[in-house]
């Protein structure tokens, strides 16, 4: 029997993604839209990330047209779906790639037989009661998060009561992670997050901040405006936002130059952008600079440009100075945003360490790791990877067989009260934020449009 179930719906879908935008695209355009009735959603493909496909997406999330859920499949398996199960179209939903793999997509669906949809940004917005402070970029590793994070902080810092919501990274049981609330480290246990979770939730919760996450972003929001006055969307990858903005904050890496114009959806961001932030300025040089300030004054000459450094911190430093050490680096910013270094080993470089490179020592899956992203390679560090339990198990066997003294992490999580026991070396924990030059200040920008935007919604909603 066919995992695929047919109707008589006109409208036949595949949405092509990653665990995360395809589940929201999914629930805005079609569960809770009037062409959901017109329209069957045949299947998810999965890419990106390991071991989120060969499921089932859950028939209570996806409502009564789907008794038995939605299977999700391979993207491999694309092209030969489309044409046995007579799909009309295919809808891309995942983010951080190059126009070039975005167009080399609408071939194969073409060429299967199908039309390929790319979504408006605006459509898949959710709006919200409670002002929406937005933070993107135009690639992985940017420094969004950091912006968020100092944006949490001059919030609460006013008594202004905040809640993050992140973009999904639902990897585990979907109606378990429906919606989701962390505000402890505890929680995050609890749900067994993995470590790209915990790198983007950890920030927050250390700060005494609540943040939210999951697969039912129509569901998160209600929570969220519960229990705070300003929601701070803390966008994933190069996405765009899932709620509709009252300010729309986009940040471009000036170490990368060009690549805000390359990456889908990332031009979407800097087009939309109300202020435009060029981080890394400190590391950055004038010429790359140029190209970046260039490519916004083009692309949107209407936005408030903001110019930030990122600081490199690491307390022990001293104690690496002429060492052997392992660079533990962010994972998606080392993988599919295709860093070759980040906070770890500008650390490592600053404080003269040896770095040694993980490559002969990789064990397990991490094979398939430098198998799948070529640049790691030639990169000398290790992305701090730990999808599911084993993979976890492979990071710690990796790390305790390079010979080397100290390991430096460069992730956001504290990587050593994570590992404990499982390695047999020292971690030392490199930290990082932003810091701005000059005027205007974006705090001063973010309290006007929370201003404006809380009259607005007040008024709307007494009317």
């Amino acid at each position: 029997m066919s995992q695929f179930v047919k109707t008589s719906a006109p409208n036949r879908v595949v949405i092509i993604g990653a665990a995360g935008r395809d589940f929201h695209n999914f629930h805005t355009m079609y569960r809770d839209h009037g062409r959901g009735k017109r329209t069957q959603v045949v299947a998810f493909t999965a890419a990106q990330i390991p071991r989120i496909d060969d499921r089932v997406y859950p028939r209570e999330l996806a409502g009564p047209q789907y008794p038995h859920g939605i299977p999700i499949i391979p993207e491999s398996q694309l092209a030969e779906v489309i044409k046995s199960e007579g799909i009309t179209d295919a809808v891309f939903s995942y983010s951080d790639v190059t126009y070039q793999h975005v167009m080399e997509m609408m071939a194969r669906v073409n060429a299967a037989g199908a039309h390929f949809i790319l979504p408006g940004a605006e459509e898949t917005m959710i709006t919200s009661k409670k002002p929406v402070i937005a933070v993107c970029a135009v690639r992985t590793g940017c420094g969004k998060s950091q912006t968020s994070r100092m944006l949490a902080e001059d919030l609460i810092g006013k008594q202004i009561s905040t809640v993050a919501i992140r973009h999904p990274m639902p990897y585990g049981d979907l109606v378990k992670q429906a919606v989701q609330r962390f505000a402890t480290y505890e929680d995050m246990l609890a749900a067994a997050c993995t470590i790209e979770e915990m790198e983007e939730y950890e920030p927050y919760t250390s700060r005494g901040m609540v943040v939210y996450a999951g697969v039912d972003y129509g569901a998160i929001l209600e929570q969220a405006e519960a229990e705070a006055q300003v929601v701070l969307w803390d966008g994933g990858n190069n996405d765009t936002p899932f709620y509709r903005p009252d300010l729309h904050i986009t940040v471009v890496d000036p170490l990368r130059p060009g690549h805000e114009l390359t990456y889908y959806p990332g031009l979407t961001n800097l087009t939309m952008a109300h202020v435009i932030i060029v981080n890394k300025v400190n590391s950055a040089s004038r010429a790359d600079l140029n190209i970046v300030e260039e490519n916004i004054h083009n692309r949107n000459p209407e936005a408030t440009v903001i110019h930030t450094n990122s600081n490199v911190y690491m307390d022990a430093g001293d104690k690496i100075r002429g060492k052997r050490v392992l660079v533990v680096e962010d994972g998606p910013t080392a993988t599919h945003g295709g860093r070759a270094h980040g906070a770890g080993t500008v650390a490592a470089r600053h404080y003269g360490a040896d770095i040694i490179s993980p490559l002969t020592y990789l064990s397990g899956s991490f094979l398939d790791v430098f198998g799948a992203y070529p640049h790691l390679n030639e990169a000398g560090i290790l992305p701090a990877m730990g999808y599911f339990e084993e993979q976890l198990a492979d990071l710690a066997a990796t790390i305790n067989a390079v010979p080397c003294d100290y390991v430096v992490s460069g992730t956001p999580i504290d990587l050593d009260r994570l590992l404990g026991d499982r390695v047999d070396k020292p971690i030392l924990r490199v930290t990082y934020d932003s810091e701005e030059i000059g005027q205007p200040q974006l705090p001063d920008i973010v309290a006007r449009a929370i201003e404006k935007a809380a009259k607005e919604k007040a008024t709307l909603g007494e009317s």
